[in-house]
Parts: structure tokens; C-alpha cells; sequence
């Protein structure tokens, strides 16, 4: 047999946990076609991977790339990290169904809730689908990293009810035509449903989103469809995921598994927040782990297994005190109006502890918890020496000045006149040892990229170079041979995509290439390369030389190849 590509020279870890061995990969025909030494065998390409681990490509399980997609097939930047499968239409919104009537009502959703730009998304080329099946079909042959998408709840509202789905709970003649739309997505290939509850979610006219006004038995409902189709999963947020998960909470997450017979993927688990780690709840989540799981009915929670590195700043490119109403508004006025606001002591009265009292109250907006002081520090501060505040957060600094860390931070920015620039870094020993203690459990999903979301605040492309550096060289919480399995087998058995995940025989030939010794993050850059010259920060990496898609190279030596072997990827 001449093989398509041999893979020479390297230290095979396949994706199952099993002891790496020295062996050559062949490809024929986009799959693998013999693990072995293959010395006489012949190509037509060849990837010399001596002194490199050949390991699965990466499955990444939670991603917003179903816009961005359109126009960037590669899904840049995880492609440069290993990554070849990603699942995207998380959160309860999707790239389709959408009716061309609510196109602007969807980009809207799309750059509240995941920030991408309104001038990015006017890339995506809408007037090529409509429905789920026609977006599907408009991806055929025009992919260079594999892509599964789940239907969007939200979707699925506005498009059987439109602008009543921001009203009210559906009739059940919406609520069957929706299920029937489900049946239909779940037969073009869908990987499942994806809904939201959580009270961050809202539109640009600050409405809650439409899947917030389901009822219980709509949600089930649609969980149910997506269900009877056998294959796949359900992404859900629930009600408490900015603000810790209640009783409640588990126990909808337990029926929605009963309904639907799927797994159901959450976020924020023991955690005070959607963004924090699990902590002093983790102990009462496991018992809700157990229980769901002695019930046939297993739920599972993505962990974000990489720290938090966003700016943070005193004008409007800050994104993060939203939840912080006062905090939020000051960012937009016009400099004048915040030195004159800032030296009001009514307003400092009202703003000293409006971070650590940030809105709780969906009724009022989002309940999404700004970053605290004791995470945020100085990166740039033309007043103050680098001497003064290297290494020491907002609420040491203040702490030392025996005043309120509002306080200091607001003096700052006057001191500065707003050109402070402050940094927002999750990575310290209480978020370490959370993130140790909870990312060995079975239920535990690591990743939470946002590919193709939350672009100008922090690209988390980069989270599997980090998990291969920190937590499997560095900290050794994972041999290299389980580490990789967690990123690649667990991922793809969960969601249903059997034939990723893993390198055997008869698989498709989706494969990373890199230096364990190596390979890690490197850089963030902020550059303008999205329709419209909408920016982005991209996040680089080192340590991956190719990642490979159905036996085909689309990233070699940190380049694109130009090649597009990949395809819309079903749960079997």
C-alpha cells in the first residue's frame, strides 16, 4: 500500500491512557491505515515527528464558533494548539435557525452575550442559510478543523414566536413546532440542544434572552426531542451559574438527564460564580455528582483549568463591570465627566463598594460578578512605579494604605488621569488548589475555550497548551498519557463523536504533533483581522509543529496550509 501520509519517528500517546510507544502513523484515505514500523513503506507526504509526541488532535467541547466559522475555517487560534474538533452553538444560541427578519436581533444576542463585534458579524454570510440544515449544508467542503454545532434554544424561540419569545412562555402548538425543529436539527447532524437560564444572559435592548422565558416543562421538553434521536448531549446553564448552583439547580440538571437520556454539560460547579473554581462548594457538588450518577441520570461540568489574564481598564473597552452598574457607567462618559464624577464624594460614597456588592438581582440586569480586588492588579500606572506595585493585588495595595480597595483603585485612576491600565489574574494558591482537587473527577470536562467568543477581553485559545504545561509537565497532576486522554477520548466518547478522540486503526487521522518538553502559551497580541477591522486578542503558543485533520496538515511549523479536509462532525 502507498499511503496518502506516514507519520515517521514519533512517540505515539493514543488517546486512550495507555503507555506512549515509538511507532509510524500511515493514512490512507483520511484515516488511519497501520500503526507500525513502517521502514519500506511510501507516501506521497511525510512528517518526520522524531523526538515528538503523536498524540490525537484535541476535541474542545465548549466553543461560540458557529459565526466566526463562516469566514475563518480553521477556527483560529485553537487550531494552532492542537485542536481539530470543535462544538460550538453553546449557551442557547446558534448561527441558525434564523430567518432573515431576525437577523438583527440575533447579531445582538451574539455581541452582548459573547462580545464579538457587530462589525465582525456582518462577515458571517447569512444569506447563504436559514434553517439548521441549510447552515449545516452551507459548511460542506468549506471547513479546515472538523465542527459540530448544537441548535440554539433561543433560536428556536424567536424563530416560532419572534418577538413574543422575549415575552412569554410558548403555547403548545410553539412548543411542538419547536420540538419538531429540534427532530429536524438532530437529523442534520446536530450534537444536541443547547439552553440558557442564567441571568447574565441578555439582548442588546437589555431584555433576558429568549430561552430565559421557558418554562421548566419547555426545557424538558426540548431536552426530550434532542434525546429520542439517541446520540449527543444537552449544553444548559442554570438559573444559579453566575452566582452558585442551589438545590434546585441539581436537581432540574438530574431531570433534564432523566427526560432526555443524554449528558448534560453545565458550567460553574462548586463555584461561587460562573468564572470562579470550584471551591467551598465542591464538596456539596460531588454529593450532587454521586446522586445524579446513582440515578442514571450523569451531568458533567467544564472547569476552566486556565486562568483568567484579561485587561482591565477605566474606559469604554472594558467589558467586566457590567454587573456593577455605577463602575460600568463611569467607563463611558467623557473623560471631563468622570474626573468631575470621581471627585463627587456622593459618588465615591455609592462606588467604594460597588465591586464587592456588584447587582444580584436579574430583574435589574446582569448578575455577572465583576472581577474582585484581591485578583486585580497593575500592569501599567503612570503614576505609580513598577517597584511600588509588582506583584501585589488592588486589595494589598489598599490594605497597606488602610483604605477601602475602591477607594485606591478610583484615586488611581484620577492620579493617572485613565490611562491606568490593570489586569485581571484568576491564577493564585486558593484558584490552584481548587482546580487540582476538582479537575481529576470523572465529571469533570476541562477546557471552556469561548473560541470565537469574549475576543477583545482574553483569547482562551490557549487553555490546552497550558493544561500540557501546567498541569501534566509542571504539576504532574496527570501522567502525559492521561493527560492527553482527558482533552481528547473523554471529550469526544462523551459528546458522541466515536470516531475521534483516539488513534487506532480504522480511525479518522485527526492528530497533533508536539513537544512535550515544550509546548505551552506564549503571547497574547491584540490585532485587527476580523471582517470590518474588528480586533482581537490572539493567543500564541509554542511547542505544537502540525495539526493534522482527516490525514491532512492544516497547521505545519506555525503556519496555515491552506488545506480544508475537515467536515461537520455528528454524534453517533
Amino acid at each position: 500500500m502507498e499511503y496518502d501520509l506516514i507519520v515517521r519517528g514519533g512517540m505515539l500517546v493514543d488517546g486512550t491512557g495507555l503507555p506512549r510507544r515509538r511507532v509510524d502513523v500511515g493514512v490512507k484515505d483520511g484515516r488511519i491505515a497501520r500503526i507500525a514500523r513502517l521502514d519500506d513503506a511510501t507516501a506521497r507526504e511525510e512528517i518526520d515527528a522524531t523526538g515528538r509526541i503523536v498524540a490525537p488532535g484535541i476535541v474542545d467541547a465548549h466553543t461560540h464558533y458557529d459565526p466566526q466559522i463562516t469566514f475563518d475555517p480553521y477556527a483560529t487560534m485553537s487550531c494552532f494548539h492542537g485542536v481539530t474538533t470543535v462544538l460550538a452553538g453553546n449557551c442557547g444560541f446558534s448561527a441558525a435557525p434564523v430567518k432573515a427578519q431576525d437577523l438583527e436581533f440575533l447579531k445582538g444576542v451574539f455581541a452582548r452575550v459573547e462580545d464579538m463585534d457587530l462589525a465582525a458579524l456582518g462577515g458571517v454570510r447569512w444569506d447563504q442559510f436559514e434553517t439548521f440544515p441549510e447552515f449545516m449544508a452551507y459548511l460542506g467542503g468549506k471547513l479546515g478543523i472538523n465542527f459540530a454545532c448544537y441548535v440554539g434554544h433561543s433560536n428556536l424561540r424567536r424563530w416560532v414566536m419572534g418577538d413574543a419569545a422575549s415575552e412569554r412562555a410558548a403555547t403548545a402548538e410553539e412548543l411542538a413546532e419547536m420540538r419538531s425543529m429540534v427532530a429536524e436539527a438532530m437529523q442534520a447532524g446536530a450534537a444536541g440542544l443547547s439552553t440558557s437560564l442564567s441571568p447574565t444572559h441578555n439582548d442588546l435592548q437589555d431584555r433576558p434572552v429568549p430561552s430565559r422565558f421557558a418554562t421548566d416543562e419547555e426545557v424538558l421538553a426540548l431536552a426530550e426531542e434532542a434525546g429520542r434521536h439517541g446520540a449527543g448531549s444537552i449544553c444548559f446553564l442554570p438559573l444559579g451559574t453566575t452566582r452558585g448552583l442551589t438545590a434546585d439547580d441539581h436537581e432540574f440538571i438530574i431531570e433534564i438527564g432523566r427526560r432526555s437520556g443524554l449528558p448534560v454539560i453545565i458550567q460553574g460547579l462548586g463555584a461561587r460564580s460562573k468564572v470562579d473554581v470550584p471551591g467551598t462548594g465542591w464538596d456539596d457538588a460531588v454529593v450532587s455528582l454521586d446522586k445524579a450518577q446513582a440515578e442514571g441520570a450523569p451531568f458533567y461540568s467544564m472547569l476552566i483549568a486556565r486562568p483568567f489574564d484579561r485587561a482591565v481598564a477605566f474606559d469604554d473597552t472594558n467589558h467586566h463591570w457590567r454587573g456593577a452598574f455605577g463602575w460600568h457607567a463611569m467607563t463611558r462618559l467623557p473623560i471631563e465627566e468622570r474626573r468631575a464624577l470621581l471627585r463627587d464624594p456622593a459618588t465615591r460614597e455609592e462606588l467604594r463598594f460597588g465591586i464587592e456588592n456588584s447587582n444580584r438581582d436579574p430583574a435589574k440586569g446582569t448578575t455577572l460578578s465583576p472581577p474582585q480586588w484581591p485578583v486585580v492588579f497593575i500592569d501599567v500606572s503612570p503614576s505609580m512605579s513598577p517597584e511600588e506595585h509588582q506583584g501585589k493585588s488592588i486589595q494589598m495595595l489598599a490594605e497597606e494604605r488602610q483604605m477601602a480597595p475602591g477607594d485606591f483603585a478610583l484615586d488611581l485612576a484620577l492620579a493617572d488621569d485613565f490611562a491606568t491600565k490593570l489586569r485581571w489574574r484568576m491564577d493564585g494558591p486558593e484558584w490552584s488548589d481548587a482546580v487540582r482537587k476538582s479537575q481529576t473527577d470523572p465529571r469533570i470536562i476541562i477546557g471552556t475555550s469561548d473560541g470565537g467568543a469574549h475576543l477583545a477581553k482574553d483569547d482562551q485559545a490557549d487553555w490546552s497548551s497550558y493544561f500540557l504545561a501546567r498541569w501534566v509537565r509542571e504539576d504532574k497532576v496527570w501522567t502525559l498519557e492521561e493527560g492527553v486522554r482527558q482533552i481528547t477520548q473523554m471529550p469526544a466518547d462523551l459528546l458522541g463523536f466515536l470516531d475521534r478522540g483516539t488513534l487506532r486503526v480504522g480511525a479518522w487521522a485527526d492528530m497533533m504533533i508536539f513537544d512535550e518538553h515544550e509546548i505551552g502559551p506564549v503571547r497574547k497580541e491584540f490585532v485587527r483581522d476580523l471582517p470590518g477591522g474588528a480586533g482581537r486578542y490572539k493567543a500564541y503558543g509554542k511547542g505544537v509543529y502540525a495539526t493534522i485533520v482527516n490525514g491532512q496538515p492544516i497547521v505545519l511549523n506555525g503556519e496555515l496550509t491552506g488545506r480544508l479536509p475537515g467536515v461537520v462532525v455528528a454524534p453517533q
